[in-house]
Parts: structure tokens; C-alpha cells; sequence
């Protein structure tokens, strides 16, 4: 008789795959909301930057009113800010949590590959969170050299951005990891009869991403390791020669700056994708079950996700237009970027395809896959624009990326990680979510974020950089301060909102309604073949796979088509 695992062996130290992805889940929307937090602080500077306040009332150092915080503090907020939402929050939740949650579900395995390996690779993210917070705590305070941490300004910062390359460390080796079983478990492990043009877009999208992640994490723990090397052995990797600073010689070998940021826009063009991928995956699940029929072409779906992995490594080098490269060598990024337009397009359509004439059930995880396309589709449009030279040589380092940018991480990733969550949650944890609130959420969200977004599409046009903490100080951007406050206003209501989803996330988890075995009547394993939620191991019996998740729709019925483990000829 086997003896049943302690509570701390079964919910804290699991290797269960399940409460793995759970751990990920919650880990991620408390940094998601932390985060947040940061930004709100962001945009009450950005929103009054002439006004202090009695407690944070602070002078700048030429002695003049600082705004709500010094510059040195503003530095720091948008540099956490960034890093906590990508490296915490994004990336943990579509591929940590829905990663190891629906991987093995979804193509019928009853584990991951490697359990313990997973195991590790979630509970190396906390000494990531800790170390980097910790920044805050020391002399010089955390890291301030923006995300990206561009050298040298990063190796000449104190020792909170010395916690921020640390903190990447652990983050990238807990990415490889995950990688590897996600990489193991859909090669091996799949059920009976489970080919690869029968799995689902969702395990397609995490498939092909994790093969990003360990091609691109690598090139990001070099550059990294060289930063270290920069800030404590006194090596010059980054540092140009005779770079003085307080009149200590910090280099006498001549170091490339330009090389960090070819390393670090290796790992982080591919990065965006790593993000959206999985977003576009789960959508790619979420509108058939709603529109209550297939995929429209589930095989250019497939290529268009592998050409956009392949295209994104290829593309680095349009972050560097304004950097002083070659401009013939710039045409060939900008042609190479205009290009991953094309099977992103595929994908466009196959969706509103996929909606054409569908028996379309508006639910709450429907409503949020339905405006991730649209705010996407925003997002990625003005990419294309910037894929220009000429474009971005004019709007570079203005809020016209910012825009850009938060259209395709907020719009894209956080709408499709909404959509995931609302889709999959009875699968998680037994019960519904309210309806009714969850479209409230949605709208106030889907108007709100509009509201902060858009308005810095014309911040940028109007030349408006990114990264000041006072646009007062500048004569050219005084009349940019209404839309500024705009922006604010909106933003604490964008924040407020997601409230709403938390009081639904939490409710719901203890009180909400119990969830039928497959109350989306989908089609997939996770649905068809295990209850709600799975036990250990997932499935009572292997489940057989006789065709893929998209196929035998019904001519002429708005009816389901048959799940993957129902024979045709059961019908």
C-alpha cells in the first residue's frame, strides 16, 4: 500500500504538472499585479510632474521641484517595471503556467517528461524575484538602466543592476529547463494515434516555443555573464576604452557597447514571440469551440507559427536602425521584418475565417479572443511601420514604440492570456466564473487600455521621448499635457478594473458554480477525456486519438464536431 504524499510534497514541492502550472499561474499574476503598481507610480509622475507631494516631495538635484519623484526613482520604476512584466509576469503565465498545464492534457500524456526537472524550474523563479527586488533595498537603489539595460550605462550602475543581471540568470536557466520538458514531452509522449497534425494550435504555438527559448536563452546568458564579468571583474566586453567615470579609468581595453545590444536583441526579437505565440495559439483553440466549427486552415496555421519562430531570429537588428549600421545591411532587416507580415496575416485570416458564418457564442473567453485579435491587429500594424527605416529613424525612442510595444505585450498577450484563463479555468479548479462580471472586466479593460495606449501613438508622432520623467521641462511638449493626463486617468481606471478580475478570479475559485466535465462542449482531451478538475495522472486510461481536434464538422449543423478520442464511425 502506497503511502499518500504529504500536503507540502503534493502542493508546494509537486511534481505534479498541474499544480506546477498553478504555481507559475498565481506566482506570475502577483508579479503581473505588482507590475501594474509600478506603472500607476510611472504615470502619476507622467500625469503631474510639476506637482510634489508632501511625502515624496523630494528636490531634484539642480535644486528645482522634482515632480511626485526624483529622476533617479523614475529610472527605476520604468526599468522594473519592464522587467518585472516581461521576465515575471508575461513569460511565466503563457508559457510556465498554460505551458505545463495543458501540454500534457492536451496530446494525452499523463505527466511531463521530466517531473522533477519542472519542479526545479518553477521554484528557481523565486530567487530570480527576490534577488531582483532586493535591488531596492541597496546602496544606489535597483536597477535603472531601462529593460533593456543598455551598456555601458548599465555597467557603470551600482549594485541593484548588478542584482538585475543575476536575477536573468536564474530566470533564463529556469526557461531552458521548462524548455527542454515541453520539447521531450510533445516528442514522446504522446497518446496513441496523437501524429503531429493532429494536436492542437495550442500545443503547435507551445511546441515551436519552446524550441525558441532554448535557441535564444543561451545568446541572453552570455551577454549576461559578460555584463557580470563588466561590473565585477573589471573585464571591457561592453565598456569602449578610456571610459572615465569620477575619475577612475573603468576600462583600458576597448569594449563594444554595440555588442551588447546584438546580443541582447537576439534573445529579445525572438522574445516577442515567445510571448505572443502561445497568446496566438490558445486564441487559435478558444474561436473554433465559440464559433462552433473548425479551424479554417489548421495546416497553413501550423506553418505560419513555424515562419514567424524562423523569421523572428533573423530580425534583431531592426532595434538598431539609429545605431550607425550599414544601410544596405539595415534594408536587409527591414525587408526581413516587412516579410513575418506575411504569415502573420495567415493568421489574421484564418481566424475571421474561421468566424465567417460561425453559430457564435459570445462567452467571456470568446470576447477576450475576439479583442486580442482586434488589439493586436492595432499592434501589429504599427509594426510594420517601424520596420521602416525612414519611419524609425523618426520616431525611435518616442512613445510611438511604447505604443507599439504595449499594443502587442497588453493587447496581445495579456487579452489571449485572459482569454486562456477564463476558457480553462473550470478545468483548473472545478467552478465557472461569473459571466456577468468577467464582461464588465472586458469592456472596462478593452476601453481603458485604449485610453492610455493609443493617445502615445500621438505622443510619439509629436516627438515626445520615451523614458523622461518631466515633459514640462521641455517648451516643444507643453501643449502634450492634457493628453498626458488623459493617459493617467485612464490608466488608474485600467488598473482599478483588473480588480474586478480579481474579486471574479478569487470568488469563483471558493464560491463559484460547479463546472460540468465540458461545459464549453470543446473538442480537445483536456475536455473530452478527463474531469474537471484532472486527477494525478490526468486520464482514467489512455485516451486513443482517431482524428484531429478540427475535423468531421457536421455539413450544415451549427452541432460539435466529433471529439479527437471519438471514432468517426461512432457518430
Amino acid at each position: 500500500m502506497t503511502q499518500s504524499p504529504s500536503l507540502l510534497r503534493r502542493y508546494v514541492f509537486s511534481t505534479d504538472h498541474k499544480i506546477i502550472g498553478i504555481q507559475f499561474l498565481f506566482t506570475s499574476l502577483a508579479m503581473l499585479l505588482i507590475g501594474g503598481a509600478l506603472a500607476m507610480l510611472m504615470r502619476w509622475q507622467l500625469g503631474w510632474p510639476s506637482q510634489p507631494l508632501s511625502w515624496m516631495g523630494q528636490l531634484a538635484p539642480n535644486g528645482m521641484p522634482g515632480g511626485v519623484m526624483v529622476p533617479e526613482y523614475y529610472n527605476m520604476l520604468f526599468t522594473m517595471h519592464g522587467s518585472v512584466m516581461i521576465f515575471f509576469g508575461i513569460i511565466p503565465i503563457l508559457v510556465g503556467a498554460f505551458g505545463n498545464y495543458l501540454i500534457p492534457l492536451k496530446i494525452g500524456a499523463p505527466d511531463m517528461a521530466f517531473p522533477r526537472l519542472n519542479m526545479v524550474s518553477y521554484w528557481l523563479m523565486w530567487p530570480a524575484i527576490v534577488i531582483m527586488f532586493l535591488g531596492f533595498f541597496l546602496e544606489g537603489g535597483a536597477a535603472a538602466a531601462g529593460w533593456t539595460s543598455y551598456a555601458p550605462l548599465s555597467v557603470t550602475l551600482g549594485p541593484g543592476q548588478t542584482c538585475w543581471v543575476v536575477s536573468l540568470l536564474f530566470v533564463g536557466t529556469s526557461s531552458i529547463m521548462g524548455s527542454i520538458n515541453y520539447i521531450t514531452t510533445v516528442i514522446n509522449h504522446r497518446a496513441p494515434g496523437m501524429t503531429f497534425f493532429r494536436m492542437p494550435m495550442s500545443i503547435w504555438a507551445l511546441f515551436i516555443t519552446a524550441i525558441m527559448v532554448l535557441c535564444a536563452t543561451p545568446a541572453l546568458a552570455s551577454s549576461l555573464v559578460m555584463l557580470l564579468l563588466d561590473k565585477t571583474l573589471g573585464t571591457s566586453f561592453f565598456m569602449p576604452s578610456g571610459l572615465i567615470v569620477d575619475g577612475v579609468a573603468l576600462a583600458h581595453s576597448g569594449g563594444q557597447p554595440i555588442l551588447w545590444q546584438h546580443l541582447f536583441w537576439f534573445y529579445s526579437h525572438p522574445a516577442v514571440y515567445i510571448m505572443i505565440l502561445p497568446a496566438m495559439g490558445m486564441i487559435s483553440d478558444i474561436l473554433p469551440t465559440f464559433a462552433r466549427k473548425p479551424l479554417f486552415g489548421y495546416h497553413s496555421m501550423v506553418y505560419a507559427i513555424a515562419a514567424i519562430a524562423v523569421l523572428g531570429f533573423i530580425v534583431w537588428a531592426h532595434h538598431m536602425f539609429v545605431s550607425g549600421m550599414n544601410p544596405a545591411l539595415g534594408t536587409s532587416f527591414m525587408v526581413a521584418t516587412m516579410v513575418i507580415a506575411v504569415p502573420t496575416g495567415v493568421k489574421i485570416f484564418n481566424w475571421l475565417a474561421t468566424l465567417w458564418r460561425g453559430s457564435i457564442r459570445m462567452t467571456v473567453p470568446m470576447a477576450h479572443a475576439c479583442a486580442f485579435v482586434a488589439m493586436f491587429l492595432i499592434g501589429g500594424l504599427t509594426g510594420i511601420f517601424l520596420a521602416s527605416m525612414p519611419v524609425d529613424m523618426y520616431v525611435h525612442d518616442t512613445y510611438f514604440i511604447v505604443g507599439h510595444l504595449h499594443y502587442v505585450l497588453f493587447g496581445g498577450s495579456l487579452f489571449g492570456a485572459f482569454a486562456g484563463l477564463t476558457y480553462w479555468f473550470p478545468k483548473m479548479f472545478g467552478r465557472m466564473m461569473s459571466e456577468r462580471v468577467g464582461k464588465l472586466h472586458l469592456l472596462l479593460t478593452l476601453i481603458f487600455f485604449n485610453g492610455v495606449m493609443f493617445p502615445m501613438f500621438l505622443l510619439g508622432i509629436n516627438g515626445m521621448p520615451r523614458r523622461i520623467y518631466d515633459w514640462s521641462q521641455y517648451a516643444h511638449l507643453a501643449h502634450l499635457g492634457p493628453l498626458n493626463r488623459l493617459m493617467s486617468l485612464s490608466a488608474f481606471l485600467l488598473f482599478a478594473s483588473q480588480l474586478l478580475f480579481i474579486g471574479n478570479f478569487f470568488w469563483s475559485l471558493f464560491k463559484g458554480k460547479q463546472a460540468p466535465a465540458n461545459p464549453w462542449e470543446a473538442t480537445t482531451l483536456e475536455w473530452t477525456a478527463a474531469p474537471s478538475p484532472p486527477p494525478h495522472g490526468n486520464f482514467e486510461r489512455t485516451p486513443h486519438v482517431y482524428h484531429g481536434p478540427y475535423e468531421y464538422s457536421v455539413p450544415g449543423s451549427s452541432q460539435d464536431w466529433l471529439p479527437q478520442n471519438q471514432a468517426p464511425s461512432d457518430k
